[in-house]
């Protein structure tokens, strides 16, 4: 015998939202590709590597500079680029749809293997790497030089290796994100019909500004 005083559910109640874990929320992965890929591009601006020239080889035009500091964005010059590309591609991931993230995931890990691939070259050959620097600066191109590789090369690579993971978070994360579209829409299970109130749940930073721009009160 059932409690008067309790009420029995509904047949037709809403169910409970589902949680979105934090590493799913988009603001949180969005800001995580963003840092990383500017990682990447930080790590350009500083001393990739230390090149000690040999004064019997480049003679007096080199003697004043017998010590050459490479950043890297000469020593690898990719690297600069690609990270500006992954850093447009997870912040536009924010807004696209469903095809448009497959895109966007794609460009992201190819830019994170470029980066990965431009940083692992200079580890490989750090010499080969300095070369255009010391021709700059002594005019002698073919120079035999000492090299002293300094942490941001590897911190390149490990840039890149965790902004490509980043990026493959992106598919299995935007199942919990809602549908931006009307085209998303109509393809998503379970969406409500056109003019029925948006179902409870969380709502991140991206989501308000976008509601504040289709003229809704997120609040």
């Amino acid at each position: 015998m059932s409690d008067p005083g309790v009420a029995a559910p509904q047949a037709g109640s809403p169910k409970k939202a589902r949680a979105v874990p934090v590493w799913a929320r988009k603001s949180t992965l969005v800001l995580l590709i963003a840092l990383l890929a500017l990682a990447a591009f930080g790590t350009t601006t500083q001393t990739w590597m230390t090149a000690t020239l040999d004064p019997n080889q480049v003679g007096q035009a080199g003697a004043a500079q017998s010590v050459i500091q490479v950043q890297g964005s000469k020593a690898a010059t990719t690297v600069t680029a690609l990270a500006l590309v992954a850093l447009a591609g997870g912040l536009a991931a924010a807004i696209a749809g469903r095809i448009a993230r497959w895109v966007i995931t794609a460009i992201i890990v190819l830019a994170s293997a470029g980066v990965v691939t431009a940083a692992a070259t200079v580890l490989a050959d750090p010499l080969a790497a300095a070369q255009g620097s010391i021709a700059s600066a002594t005019g002698v191109s073919g120079s035999q030089a000492h090299v002293e590789l300094t942490p941001f090369p590897v911190l390149a690579v490990v840039a890149g290796c965790l902004l490509a993971l980043a990026a493959l978070l992106i598919l299995p994360a935007s199942r919990y994100w809602k549908a931006r579209t009307k085209y998303d829409a109509a393809g998503a299970a379970g969406t409500t019909a056109a003019g029925a109130a948006a179902p409870a749940g969380p709502v991140d930073e991206i989501d308000s500004w976008d509601r504040l721009s289709r003229g809704e009160d997120p609040t």
